[in-house]
């Protein structure tokens, strides 16, 4: 067990440092001040509050931080999650929880809950959505939400590259809603986020984040990511910045700046995205751009090639690390 964890660390890690080799300091906004947020496993940022969640080991709730570092809100929405990993923004103060952690490959369905957050504290009682992914059980950290559709998209944590799914337009509480596959993204990923407009989509996992076009999943360009105790969120704001979170006590909030050729690529050729349209149980809307309706796209095996191999080479290591001299 211990060759396999050894192994999922070190594999995302060669992969980040292969091809990205420097990392930028990023801009400190905030240290979160609160003793109750050790764990932060997710980033989204929604009038003006940076919203975090801690993962496993802790109640159900949702922190709501002002740009000096202090909670000024909490929402309690359950008692006994299995594994929260995720946020996706969900709109009017509102947040979608992603109860999707699953280490070991073991559950036979996630949960997805929408929540309100901000400014006070609340208990509410949500509506819960089980999940289940048609290749079997499956590790996942990031919760995404398309801003012009509303729909929603979970991305695997695999040491050998990612697989994004789509969620059912339409949700069911009462049966479990079967994922979609529509791409691969990164290995290895631990958040992600769209930008405002909808036209492309920012994922990243602990030392590395991709910006790829969206509908079509095509990398726009990859940067190495500042130098965290263990990167977990990364969330775009309304004008376009990017911003850091990791795991830890007093742990910093980072805004970091793209490369410049990323940076033309995402900026808006528009005034602004529709209206997000959606139900009024706050259930996905579908759009004629959906990636989800159509088949998924035949991709370039050659990035999942490259991590299989890194990741065999770091096994290699590992074994000749461990191996009585």
């Amino acid at each position: 067990m211990q060759l396999l964890a050894g192994l999922a660390i070190a594999a995302p890690l060669a992969l980040g440092l292969l091809t990205t080799p420097s990392a930028p300091q990023g801009h400190q906004v905030f240290r979160f001040d609160d003793p109750a947020i050790v764990e932060a496993s997710a980033l989204v940022v929604d009038r003006g509050l940076f919203l975090t969640t801690n993962d496993s080991g802790d109640t159900g709730r949702v922190f709501a931080v002002d740009d000096a570092g202090h909670t000024v809100g909490v929402t309690h929405w359950s008692t006994d999650p299995t594994d929260t990993e995720a946020l996706a923004p969900a709109g009017h103060g509102f947040v979608w929880v992603g109860d999707i952690g699953d280490n070991f490959g073991r559950r036979p369905s996630v949960e997805i809950s929408r929540i309100p957050v901000g400014p006070g504290v609340r208990t509410v009682h949500p509506t819960t959505y089980h999940l289940t992914y048609p290749d079997g059980a499956t590790d996942a950290e990031t919760l995404l939400r398309d801003p012009t559709t509303g729909r929603l998209y979970i991305a695997s944590k695999n040491v050998f590259g990612g697989v994004l799914y789509a969620v059912p337009e339409h949700l069911d509480p009462l049966r479990d809603n079967e994922l979609r596959p529509i791409g691969r993204v990164l290995p290895v990923a631990t958040d992600g986020s769209f930008f405002p407009d909808g036209r492309h989509v920012l994922i990243r996992n602990y030392s590395t984040a991709v910006v790829y076009a969206w509908p079509s999943l095509q990398p726009v360009g990859s940067f190495a990511l500042p130098h965290e105790q263990q990167g977990e969120g990364i969330a775009v704001g309304p004008d376009g910045s990017v911003y850091v979170s990791s795991e830890g006590a007093r742990s910093p909030v980072l805004r970091v700046t793209l490369p410049a050729e990323i940076r033309a690529a995402v900026q808006p050729v528009s005034a602004g995205p529709p209206a997000p349209s959606s139900s009024a149980s706050g259930n996905p809307a579908a759009s004629r751009s959906d990636p989800a309706a159509a088949e998924p796209a035949t991709r370039d095996p050659w990035p999942w090639v490259a991590g299989g191999l890194l990741a065999l080479v770091a096994l290699l290591l590992l074994v000749r690390a461990v191996r009585p001299r």
